[in-house]
Formats: C-alpha cells, structure tokens, sequence
C-alpha cells in the first residue's frame, strides 16, 4: 500500500457508516422495481423511474462515494477535512432526507422542497469543508484538481436540484425539463464520472496492478469530462437543444472506459482478479451507454434513450462502485484491526477479510440482476423478477461487507490489546 499515509485514515466508522448503507438502498431499489415492475416502459417522468434514479445517484452511489471522499482524502490526497466530525450527522440527513423525497414524489409535492434542502444540506457537510485545500496550490496538483473539480461540479448539481424542486412546488417558473437536464448532466458527467476519475487515478494502478495515469491525458480528460457538462448544462438552460447532452457525457465516459479497458489490458502487475472484472464490465457498459445516447441523438427510437441510462446509472456506474465498495470496506477494516492489535500479531490480509471467492459471488449476481434489467427495458413484464433479482445483488454486497466486519472483530477479540 505504497503511497498511502495510513497514519491519517479517520476513524474506521466515519467512512463505514456511509459505505455499509450504500448496499441497503439497492435493496430497496429492487424492491420498488419488483412492486412496480412496469416502470421501465413508464418514460423518465413517472414518480417511479425519478425515485429509482434518486435511489441509486443518493441512496447506492451517493452513500459509496462520499465515504469513499472521507477516507481517500485523508489517506491519498493529504487532506484532513476540518468539519470531519460532522460526518455523523451529513449520514443521517442523507439517509433521511432521501426516503422523505421519495415519499414526495408519490404522496405530496409541497415536501419536494424541504427533502432537498435537506439532502443538500447533507452533501455541504461533506463536500465544502475540503474544497479550499482542494483548490490551494501543493503536492498532487491533478489529482486535487480533479477532486475539487468534481466537488464543484456536485455543488451546482444541488443548486440545480434545490431550483427544479421549487419548480415543482410551484415556488418558480422555469421550463422543468431544461432545469432536470442540466441538473443531471452535471450529476452524472461532472460530479460521479468526475469523482471516479480522479480516484481511480490512485486506486486503479495500485488496486488493480495497471501502469500509473499519464498525467497530461488525465488532465485532457478531466478538461473534456468537467467542461461538456457544464458548457452544456448552462446551454440546455438558456435553451439549448438536449440532444447535446448525448455528446457531453458520451465523449467523457467513453474515453473513461476506453482507458480503463488500455489500462486493464496492458497491466504489468495484474492483481484482484475479481475487482478487474467488476471495473471491466462496468467500462464495457458504460462505453455502450455512450454509444447508445449517440444514437439516441442521432434519431434513434426513444427505447434507446432508456438504454443509455440503464447501462449507465443502473450498471455501469454501480458495478464500478461496487467492485471498490467492497475492497475498501475491507482495506478500512484492515486499518482498524491494525490499531487493535499490539505489535507483533500478524494481522489477516486484506484479501482474507473478503475473499476472492466472495466477490466473485457478489460480481456473479449482479451481473445476473444487469441482465434481466436489460431485457426487462424490452418485456416489461419481466420487470417484477428484475427487481427481486436487484435486490438480492445488492443484499448480497452487504452480506460480503458484514462478513468482513465479523471477520475482524473475532479477530481483535481473540488477538486484540486487554482492555
């Protein structure tokens, strides 16, 4: 673990809180697919497709990267945020403010507005406290830059969150559609893409064996995946055709995927078989994502469109998060156990604390659940069995994480300093 300061990781459940809880949402995302299986074939603007999307980008995705943000930045990027502490409370407005939103959605659009000022009130907590060491001048300039680049990227996603929920509280008279479009290129391009980039840029040659990141093609990437979703996104604004969107985030995660899958294949040390494999699915989605929003573009049926977003948000993004999910929760736990145990105890690998056989059941399933929700976008009906098999893949991820936590825990029990 050559490169990381171990000495300045937080406290093990500052980071855990968020990435135990991760998982549960995708429970609960496949239960509300199972109980209204016909959503898929229902058009973006059902309140079931846009609690779905809220589930996954706050509930999986959102929950995953911000714990990942608490320990990486420390660890990696020599940053201690100075409202740490605060972290607590960020996971539980996160985790309560979302369930409000969905229930808004469904039952009463006057709780749209004070759900979000809640969920964004959630994400300020974790995300501004960083941001000027981010944007100082120092050590790892790129990999800080592209961070705060993300952060603010996130930052005018929640503007832009908190001015569509006023709109549909009746507070403000702005087209809806152009509003919700610049707020989720800016979600998805800027903020997730942005964000897995610029730690990947890290965890990628040291996780997965691969050669390190160029730096000046990680810097022309970060231009392209930070700049289209924003030149966009104040375009669609003022009025701007929203077939551009197809091109701003396809052009970013296609060169994302197309690097990764370089990378992958030209590794001279290639190790953690099973995380390669889940970034190497999720790549290989994410790349036919941005194919599939091409054609969209281009005039191709509206299922197409649908596509985009499954492979993206549904697939691609979570298979890439979940694959690191699962190996930082163990590579925190194994930061934990050493400050537990005295000097001289052999302390498991971090491969024994989940093992590779566990992930692959866990890669197993989810790829399984990918499949019948691609072919539940073409037969609705089977949009039921798509939703319990979600479930089941993500109860699967908790069930691995669980797994490490016990692991450890018998461990310090039986090797651990007398209390």
């Amino acid at each position: 673990m050559t490169g990381l300061a171990l000495t300045r990781a937080p406290p093990a459940p500052r980071p855990l809180r968020f990435l135990l809880t991760a998982p549960l949402w995708g429970v609960v995302a496949g239960v509300l697919l199972a109980a209204s299986p016909d959503t898929l074939a229902g058009g973006r603007w059902s309140p079931t497709a846009v609690a779905l999307v809220h589930l996954f980008t706050l509930g999986v995705l959102g929950n995953a990267m911000l714990g990942s943000l608490l320990q990486f930045l420390p660890v990696a990027a020599g940053i201690a945020p100075s409202a740490a502490r605060l972290a607590p409370v960020a996971h539980v407005a996160l985790n309560l403010g979302l369930p409000v939103f969905v229930a808004a959605l469904f039952f009463n659009h006057a709780l749209l507005l004070p759900a979000s000022l809640l969920l964004a009130a959630s994400l300020l907590l974790v995300i501004v406290p960083p941001l000027p060491a981010l944007l100082r001048a120092g050590a790892q300039r790129l990999l800080r830059a592209g961070i705060g680049g993300a952060l603010l990227a996130l930052l005018a996603t929640i503007a832009l969150g908190l001015l569509a929920a006023l709109v549909l509280g009746g507070h403000a008279a702005l087209p809806l559609d152009q509003v919700v479009d610049a707020h989720a290129t800016l979600g998805a391009g800027g903020w997730m893409l942005g964000l897995l980039a610029a730690v990947g840029s890290v965890t990628v040659p040291m996780f997965q064996g691969t050669s390190p990141v160029p730096p000046r093609a990680f810097a022309a990437w970060l231009v392209l995946a930070l700049g289209l979703p924003i030149a966009w996104g104040l375009a669609r604004l003022a009025g701007a055709p929203v077939l551009y969107a197809a091109l701003s985030l396809a052009l970013p995660a296609m060169a994302f995927a197309a690097a990764l899958l370089w990378l992958q294949w030209r590794a001279p040390h290639r190790r953690n078989r099973t995380l390669v494999r889940f970034w190497c699915v999720g790549s290989i989605a994410l790349a036919l994502a941005g194919i599939a929003a091409c054609a969209s573009a281009a005039g191709a049926p509206a299922i197409t469109t649908a596509l985009a977003g499954m492979l993206a948000l549904g697939i691609g993004v979570p298979l890439l998060v979940t694959g690191m999910l699962l190996e930082i929760t163990a590579f925190i736990t194994w930061i934990a156990l050493r400050g537990q145990c005295p000097r001289g105890v052999r302390i498991p690998a971090v491969g024994r604390l989940v093992t590779d056989g566990e992930k692959h059941g866990v890669l197993c399933v989810h790829l399984a659940a990918a499949g019948l929700l691609l072919v539940a976008l073409a037969w609705p009906p089977l949009g039921r069995i798509a939703g319990i098999a979600l479930a089941v893949a993500y109860a699967g991820s908790a069930l691995c994480q669980w797994r490490c936590l016990q692991r450890a825990r018998a461990f310090a029990r039986q090797h651990g300093e007398p209390q």
